[in-house]
């Protein structure tokens, strides 16, 4: 069975996808056999045969160059960009939690390092009409460590505190921060990082600027986010 680990963001649009293509990239850069797994992808464009792309996982799986299908990576993909919950309230074909349970353990059956992408931010519910349960339930029924990806701009600090507060308080475990969109040298985007790291006490493992196609991030330190 492999490991995987969790990447949740501040917000929606906060940069989770393209990070996660970095992160699957290094993975099969350091040979660790990877895979990408998300439970619900919204606001995907169709295929001229009507059938939906799932965009996420195409740009993963683009970026990274892995092998994994389009089909594998994602159980649950809707046209409408909302959060899943009510994508599948307008679209059918609700979220369950047993299937994505199901598809995520066959993954790791298949792979030996798996990184899961959330919906939106930690409290992005997955379903509500039919059943209620969210990001953080996938989360925390497979014991998931976890990383935040955050923009490292103004207003980080107090994003990336209530996102990790809310999540200690969960008892998820906070691996470590990832920061998007930053600019070296940056006299507030520095501040910012050891402010976010002082008052969470999570390290940022990681700064991602923009157009970047690398991650730097060792074998190590990637091993250490699946324990």
């Amino acid at each position: 069975m492999g490991k995987a680990f969790f990447v949740t963001g501040t917000d929606t649009e906060i940069g989770k996808t393209y990070v996660s293509g970095l992160l699957v990239k290094k993975l099969k850069e350091y040979g660790m056999n990877p895979a990408y797994f998300k439970a619900a992808m919204s606001g995907n464009d169709r295929r001229e045969d009507g059938t939906l792309i799932p965009g996420d996982a195409l740009h993963v799986k683009e970026a990274s160059g892995v092998e994994q299908s389009l089909e594998a990576m994602c159980p649950y993909v809707y046209e409408t960009a909302v959060s899943p919950h009510l994508a599948s309230r307008l679209e059918g074909h609700p979220v369950q939690m047993d299937r994505v349970l199901k598809e995520l353990d066959a993954t790791l059956e298949a792979y030996d390092h798996v990184v899961m992408e959330g919906s939106g931010g930690i409290l992005c519910p997955l379903c509500f009409d039919e059943a209620e349960f969210g990001v953080e339930d996938v989360i925390q029924a497979r014991q998931l460590p976890c990383v935040v990806v955050a923009d490292a701009g103004l207003g980080t600090i107090n994003h990336v505190g209530l996102t990790i507060f809310y999540m200690q308080q969960k008892g998820i475990a906070v691996k470590g921060v990832l920061m998007n969109h930053y600019s070296p040298g940056n006299v507030m985007q520095e501040d910012n990082i050891k402010m976010c790291e002082h008052i969470t006490g999570v390290p940022v493992v990681a700064c991602v600027q923009d157009g970047d196609t690398d991650i730097a991030l060792t074998k190590e330190q990637l091993e250490a986010l699946f324990a």
